[in-house]
C-alpha cells in the first residue's frame, strides 16, 4: 500500500491539473469571445463611412434612453442613403416613445425612413413606426393598441389588516396623489384621468395626422385593441406587407436608394447604466452553449429596463390592453 500511495497522488495531481486547464481555457475562451462580442457590436462605427442603408432596431421596452436618440443622430448626421427602422417592441412610456418619434421624424428630413415591425409594434412601438415614411409588417405581426394607461399598486387594504397607518402631511389635497397607502380620492382619480385623456388624443391625433384617417376610421382603431397586419393593411394601420427585403425595393423604386446597398445595423455604445456587460455576457453564454446562463442574462437586463418606466405608459400586454 505504501508503495502506491505515491502513484494514486501523482495521477490524482495529473487530474487535477487537467480540470484546472480546462477551466482556464473556458475562462479564457469566454473573455476572448466576449472582446470579439463587443468589438462586433460597439466597433461597427468604422462601417458607416460609406454609402448605404442603415438598420435601427427598436425593441423591448421604449424609455427614450440618451443612447438611443444618440444613435438616431448619429444616422441622421452619416453617410446611410436611407434607415430601416425595425421595430419588436411592446411600447413603454409615452414621452420616451414621443422621443423617439420626434428624432425619426427629423431624420426623415434628409433622407427616407422605413419602419418594418418584427412580430410586434404595440403602443409606444407603434408611436415609434408612425415616424417611418411607409410601414411594413407581416401578415401575422401584431400593430396598434392605441391608448395609454396610468398604473399604481393600491395597499390601502392590506395595510388596515395589519394594523399599519401612513401619515402624510402635505401641502394640498393633491399632492403626491394618487399615494398607494391610501384610498383613492374621486378628485385624485379626475386629476389622473384628465392626463390620461390628455396624452390619449394626442396619440390619437398623431395617427390621424400621419395615417391620413377620418375620424371613423380613428374611432375603429383606437380602443386599444392590437391588430394583426392582415387586419392593419385595410384599416391603414401599416402601409404594406412585408420585412426588410420589401422596404429595401420599395426605397429603391420609390425614393431613388442606390440599388445594391448594403444594409447595415447600427448599434449604441457600451455603457454600464444600460447594463451592456450582460448583453456581452448573455451573447458569450450562448455560444458558448450555455443557453440557460445566456436566458439568466437577458432576464437581467430586461428586470433593469422595466425598472426604468415610470409616468404615463403606452404599452401592451394581455393583462391591459389599453
Amino acid at each position: 500500500m505504501t508503495q502506491n500511495a505515491p502513484v494514486e497522488t501523482i495521477l490524482d495531481r495529473r487530474q487535477l491539473r487537467r480540470k484546472l486547464t480546462f477551466w482556464r481555457v473556458l475562462a479564457l475562451g469566454a473573455a476572448a469571445l466576449a472582446i470579439v462580442v463587443a468589438a462586433a457590436r460597439f466597433g461597427g462605427a468604422s462601417t458607416h463611412l460609406t454609402p448605404h442603408i442603415a438598420r435601427l432596431d427598436i425593441k423591448g421596452l421604449i424609455t427614450g434612453d440618451r443612447e438611443t436618440i444618440k444613435l438616431i443622430k448619429d444616422v441622421g448626421e452619416s453617410k446611410a442613403s436611407a434607415v430601416i427602422v425595425e421595430i419588436s417592441s411592446p411600447g413603454g412610456t409615452v414621452t420616451g416613445s414621443e422621443r423617439i418619434y420626434d428624432e425619426l421624424r427629423r431624420v426623415a428630413q434628409k433622407k427616407p425612413v422605413v419602419a418594418v415591425v418584427d412580430s410586434l409594434a404595440a403602443s409606444g412601438g407603434y408611436i415609434v413606426a408612425l415616424g417611418g415614411d411607409r410601414i411594413f409588417a407581416d401578415d401575422n405581426a401584431l400593430v396598434g393598441s392605441i391608448g395609454v394607461l396610468f398604473q399604481f399598486p393600491n395597499v390601502s387594504k392590506l395595510l388596515d389588516t395589519i394594523g399599519v397607518k401612513v401619515e402624510t402631511i402635505k401641502s394640498s389635497p393633491l399632492k403626491a396623489s394618487p399615494n398607494g397607502f391610501e384610498p383613492t380620492s374621486d378628485a385624485a382619480r379626475a386629476a389622473i384621468n384628465a392626463l390620461v385623456v390628455d396624452s390619449y388624443d394626442w396619440f390619437k391625433g398623431l395617427v390621424k395626422d400621419r395615417r391620413k384617417m377620418s375620424d371613423s376610421e380613428l374611432a375603429t382603431v383606437a380602443d386599444g385593441r392590437v391588430f394583426t397586419g392582415h387586419q392593419g393593411l385595410p384599416l391603414k394601420l401599416i402601409d404594406a406587407y412585408g420585412g426588410e427585403r420589401e422596404a429595401v425595393a420599395w426605397l429603391e423604386q420609390e425614393k431613388g436608394v442606390a440599388k445594391g446597398l448594403p444594409v447595415q445595423e447600427w448599434k449604441k455604445p457600451s455603457s454600464a447604466s444600460r447594463l451592456g456587460l450582460f448583453s456581452l455576457a448573455s451573447d458569450a453564454f450562448a455560444a458558448l452553449g450555455f443557453s440557460q446562463a445566456a436566458e439568466l442574462a437577458q432576464k437581467v437586463e430586461g428586470a433593469q429596463d422595466a425598472a426604468a418606466l415610470d409616468g404615463l405608459l403606452a404599452i401592451w400586454h394581455v393583462d391591459a390592453q389599453h
